[in-house]
């Protein structure tokens, strides 16, 4: 049995009934938010981001969609499905929906950081993970929502639903590029510098939590993990291919943005 590494702070009617069941699911993970004022949008970019009618462009809290083909790349496996599903669900709600707005309010992009409610008051955000059609993301201080979130993922998760059904967790030798992923791997040793917290993970890859998020994490907890095994999701990066990476330094590094993002493994 997973846990968290200890948070500080084939019909057309059988189909029908599928997506009546996960919605009811999806309400049960996450509170309701119907006094929220109803927006129009616009369009649905894809499984995570949608463009208001206002021309503002939000990206959804708390999910990770799988990517659209850009520039000659395919699509990842489920992108399509996640992004014609929240189009449905936005229609479903006559194309308006309910945003509550992150406490970090933009992102690097400029985008609009918020959680999509339909008119019945229901997020978004849990359906689309409930149905297995995304990843839980958590990245501080954006994180009212994590725990119900991640009940609706580890649902999905366990039925193998969506992105689910293909193994998703990635070990030192299946890791080549960066972008987001999950990481299993055991913790070969943990330190702590100007730098931050750095967990040393077997296979040349380490995580790191940054000076000013050690706040969201139980740090004498993270210092304790040396010869555990653990899973970690979030956004790689090739530190070779930036330049400067030091002999004796790991390759791959993921920072962890919030304590969600990590977990201890039997």
């Amino acid at each position: 049995m997973r846990h968290s590494v200890i948070l500080k702070k084939a019909s057309l009617v059988g189909a029908f009934f599928v997506s009546l069941l996960c919605v009811d699911l999806a309400q049960a993970f996450c509170p309701l938010r119907a006094d929220l004022v109803q927006v129009a949008v616009r369009q649905v970019v894809d499984g995570d981001t949608v463009r208001l009618a206002d021309g503002r462009s939000i990206r959804l809290i708390g999910i990770n969609a799988p990517e659209l083909g850009r520039k000659g790349r395919s699509d990842e496996p489920f992108a399509v499905q996640s992004k014609r599903r929240l189009q449905a669900l936005v229609d479903a709600s006559d194309g308006r929906v309910g945003l509550l707005y992150g406490e970090q309010r933009k992102d690097r992009y400029g985008r609009t950081l918020a959680h999509l409610y339909d008119r019945q008051g229901r997020n978004l955000e849990a359906q689309l993970l409930g149905e297995g059609l995304g990843f839980m993301v958590a990245v501080a201080p954006n994180s009212v929502l994590v725990s119900c979130q991640a009940q609706a993922e580890r649902q999905a998760r366990r039925q193998r639903l969506g992105v689910w059904r293909t193994e998703q967790v990635k070990t030192a030798g299946q890791l080549k590029s960066g972008g987001f992923a999950l990481l299993s791997g055991r913790v070969a040793g943990v330190q702590r510098n100007r730098g931050g917290l750095w967990i040393d993970l077997d296979g040349g890859r380490v995580l790191r939590v940054a000076p000013e998020l050690l706040g969201e994490f139980d740090v004498r907890a993270l210092q304790r993990l040396e010869g555990q095994r653990v899973e970690a999701r979030g956004w790689v990066i090739d530190r070779q291919s930036r330049g400067g990476l030091k002999s004796g330094q790991a390759r791959w590094m993921l920072p962890l943005t919030h304590s969600a993002m990590l977990e201890v493994l039997p």
